[in-house]
């Protein structure tokens, strides 16, 4: 069965219940003070477009975009299902994003992600789509557990 992604709402119960997860993984493997991590209200936002990876009636994983500015958006939210790690579900959303952000004509991506090992993966989809570490954007601040990242987004 092949992954449909599409977007959602963050109060279908299935993506409130990934939210939580993925709160509670960040708070789990993350100090406290640097999980920036959005709620289900902060999804609802009209400057955030959020997606789900469904396969069939399962829901495998988030993701999201939040516009930042005319030009500029950062990745939220991004996280996989324990059991669907390594299945492309994060790939298939991270491309869904990035399609959506030169669609609505941004110049670029930006995004904050753990520096310990347990965001080893994410960090490593991220590069392998192009992304380059950065110092810290908008509203972040140095942090020794925050990654950060960029990435240009190429005008048609």
């Amino acid at each position: 069965m092949t992954l449909d992604i599409r977007i959602t709402h963050p109060n279908v119960p299935e993506v409130a219940a990934l939210i939580r997860s993925h709160a509670g993984y960040c708070e789990a493997v993350t100090p406290a003070g640097s999980c920036h991590y959005f709620t289900g209200a902060k999804l609802d936002d009209p400057s955030v477009t959020l997606w789900g990876a469904w396969r069939g009636d399962s829901l495998l994983g988030i993701g999201a975009l939040q516009r930042l500015s005319d030009m500029a958006g950062e990745v939220k939210s991004m996280h996989t299902l324990a059991t669907a790690r390594g299945a492309g579900v994060g790939r298939a959303l991270l491309q869904a994003i990035i399609a959506k952000a030169h669609e609505i004509g941004l110049s670029s991506l930006s995004l904050e992600t753990g520096s310990n090992a347990a965001f080893a993966p994410a960090r490593a989809l991220y590069e392998r789509f192009g992304f380059v570490t950065c110092p810290p954007f908008g509203s972040y601040t140095e942090d020794a557990n925050s990654t950060y990242y960029t990435l240009a987004l190429a005008k048609d």
